[in-house]
């Protein structure tokens, strides 16, 4: 069995590990999983649209794999964490860009996915967190 690597993606990872003890991806052989991503700038800012921050944190989980040797075509499984617009849904405003960004991100390839509302996420203004599994060269 592999011994497990941890990775800290380069900004805020960094930052994370210093203040809150966590890493952003461990790696364990072929296969990586990473922490949730929100769509933060290395400073913790969000921006103000949706659309906007749903794509950063594409770009997040994009910039975390990449320390790990990973892609977004390697991914395998998508966990998607949504603070929703409404009370009762989390909708197409948020449904919409997550679908586009799977299918620019990842071509053909449909990974499992698993989508929750909740009440509130980490940070303040945070309205979505995206965790991944991949599988590093299977992404045939």
């Amino acid at each position: 069995m592999s011994k497990p690597e941890f990775f800290a993606t380069p900004g805020y990872g960094d930052t994370q590990l210093a203040n809150l003890h966590y890493s952003q991806a461990v790696r364990i052989g072929d296969r990586v999983e990473t922490s949730g991503q929100g769509g933060w700038d290395d400073d913790f800012t969000f921006p103000e649209a949706l659309r906007d921050e749903i794509v950063r944190a594409f770009d997040n989980v994009e910039r975390t794999l990449a320390e790990a040797g990973a892609t977004w075509r390697d991914v395998v499984a998508v966990n998607s964490y949504h603070v929703p617009d409404a009370a009762d849904s989390i909708g197409d405003g948020h449904n919409l860009i997550m679908v586009e960004q799977f299918r620019e991100r990842m071509g053909d390839r449909a990974p499992i996915w698993t989508e929750v509302g909740v009440s509130a996420l980490g940070a303040p203004k945070m309205r979505i967190e995206i965790r991944v599994v991949a599988i590093i060269g299977h992404s045939g």
